[in-house]
């Protein structure tokens, strides 16, 4: 069975843009809003380095692939606007890489021994 799917992408923010950015890429912010649209996506997670100062990591979940490269598709004029509009936020971003989790839901029984 194959679990959800996930892009990982990873920001350097511009040290005086980070509550900005915080906002606009968090799992209520506006990318997550966005991507609510889809009855697909599930959710967006944001996750702050500790150590390097501006470094985040953005986890899109959904229930397939398929279901965010169709999303992309149908809204790709307004998904390509907002990510040149959020470009001011960055140094650098990079996609990390495609993925899939094997992590059951949390509702999903634990298997007994």
């Amino acid at each position: 069975m194959c679990g959800q799917y996930l892009a990982v992408w990873e920001f350097q923010v511009k040290p005086e843009f980070v509550e900005r950015f915080e906002q606009v890429y968090g799992g209520s912010g506006a990318w997550a809003a966005l991507f609510r649209r889809s009855p697909e996506h599930l959710a967006t997670e944001l996750i702050r380095d500790l150590d390097h100062l501006g470094r985040y990591l953005t986890i899109d979940r959904w229930t397939s692939r398929e279901a965010f490269l169709r999303f992309k598709h149908d809204h790709a004029a307004e998904y390509a606007s907002f990510d040149e509009n959020c470009e001011w936020l960055t140094l650098d971003e990079r996609l990390i890489g495609h993925f899939e989790s094997f992590t059951p839901p949390a509702s999903a029984p634990s298997p007994r021994p």
